[in-house]
């Protein structure tokens, strides 16, 4: 993977406003696998004190998407089809990981899985798992073919 291509790919993790606003940081991308961190706020919890399953789902679906994005093609692009986030314990602490990592790329539709890790107290706990379906699109995402 070439610096441009790097630079690119920060570029695409850090361009949606949504995620700089939940506070998602890039930490490592390579060919296939991307993981990202986020410091826990109030703002990520849900009434019982718990990381919002919205969090959690967000979290997994952008990080398997720059996942994705790092096996295209020059002028191809990546797009959300589909994900299905596993709850497996309530989410607490300090600060959340996410693994992310292609399963299949393919010609119109890559799947990665992503795992979501709690940091509390300096002990990891994973706390949800996704199944992300990420469509391949062409270079004309406005109105032309792909």
């Amino acid at each position: 993977m070439s610096d441009i291509d790097r630079a690119a790919l920060e570029r695409f993790f850090t361009a949606a406003p949504f995620i700089r606003e939940l506070g998602l940081e890039l930490v490592s991308i390579t060919p296939g696998e991307c993981r990202s961190r986020l410091e826990i706020a109030a703002r990520h919890l849900q009434q019982d004190g718990f990381v919002h399953a919205g969090v959690q789902g967000a979290m997994a679906d952008h990080t398997a998407g720059a996942a994705a994005a790092s096996l295209l093609r020059p002028g191809q692009h990546i797009l959300g089809a589909e994900y299905k986030i596993n709850l497996l314990r309530a989410a607490r602490g300090e600060s959340m990981y996410c693994v992310a990592r292609v399963i299949k790329a393919g010609r119109t539709l890559t799947v990665a899985e992503a795992e979501n890790w709690c940091v509390a107290g300096g002990e990891e706990k994973l706390v949800s798992k996704a199944l992300v379906t990420l469509a391949v699109v062409g270079e004309t995402l406005t109105g032309g073919r792909s």
